[in-house]
């Protein structure tokens, strides 16, 4: 059986009807279509300013069908966003989740360091990454998604504020060769490229797209529609995506 993902990134939902109706038209496609995804994952940044109000927005947009798993980004804030998006009690540890679909395991990861722009699996995070891929079947695949990507990208932004220490989750994906792909957000652009030896994907975000520096210089291009990826992961754990714009 394949496994259908949708991944969104990076809403920026701030209370304004520019982001509002961007996150809409995006979750209104994925509704519309004639065989519903699997699951749809929202790698970070789903408020703009970590307001309980957003994420009581956010819960709106995505009341859908079909499971939505989500992580935070450097942009959200972990009491409220577990408190109005994921209805649990508000705190301030790394908010980490595993979902089982179609037989493949999602881990969703918090790379957040509260305050900050730049990313980092901390160690209880890594231990609970470690734990849990150790604890799974022998036979079931699993994908790690989390908000930073661990890699340069060649634009000065998401650059200067990627994932920290790289090198840790490089040795986790070496002790544990289950994990098909890595998926982020955080970089508003579409991306594909490769991580200690894994697919990294980087989905493209729904408030606007980078622009990269061949393409001009102010980095917000905020008239390109917003965006989405589509990852399909085959019983030879081979993950494939192709990428959509919502216009």
């Amino acid at each position: 059986m394949t496994l259908l993902l949708a991944h969104i990134s990076d809403l920026h939902l701030d209370g304004y009807e520019r982001s509002t109706r961007r996150a809409v038209r995006v979750v209104e496609h994925l509704r519309a279509l004639p065989r519903p995804v699997d699951a749809l994952l929202v790698t970070g940044d789903i408020a703009d300013h970590g307001e309980e109000s957003e994420y009581e927005e956010a819960a709106r947009i995505l009341d859908v069908p079909f499971p939505v798993l989500s992580c935070p980004g450097n942009h959200d804030a972990r009491p409220a966003y577990r408190k109005a998006l994921l209805g649990a009690p508000a705190g301030d540890g790394p908010v980490n989740t595993v979902h089982h679909i179609g037989g493949t395991a999602v881990l969703m990861c918090d790379s957040t360091i509260p305050g900050r722009d730049e990313g980092l699996l901390d160690a209880e995070t890594l231990a609970w990454m470690d734990a849990t891929l150790s604890g799974l079947p022998r036979d079931t695949p699993a994908l790690i998604a989390f908000h930073q990507p661990p890699v340069e990208l060649h634009h000065p932004l998401p650059d200067s504020c990627r994932l920290q220490r790289p090198e840790e989750l490089a040795a986790l994906l070496e002790a544990h060769p289950r994990v098909a792909a890595v998926l982020t957000g955080h970089a508003h652009t579409a991306a594909a490229t490769t991580f200690a030896g894994r697919p990294l994907i980087v989905a493209p975000a729904v408030t606007w797209t980078l622009r990269m520096p061949w393409e001009g210089e102010n980095p917000a291009d905020r008239d390109q529609p917003p965006g989405l990826a589509f990852h399909l992961l085959g019983d030879d754990r081979r993950l494939t995506t192709h990428y959509r714009v919502v216009p």
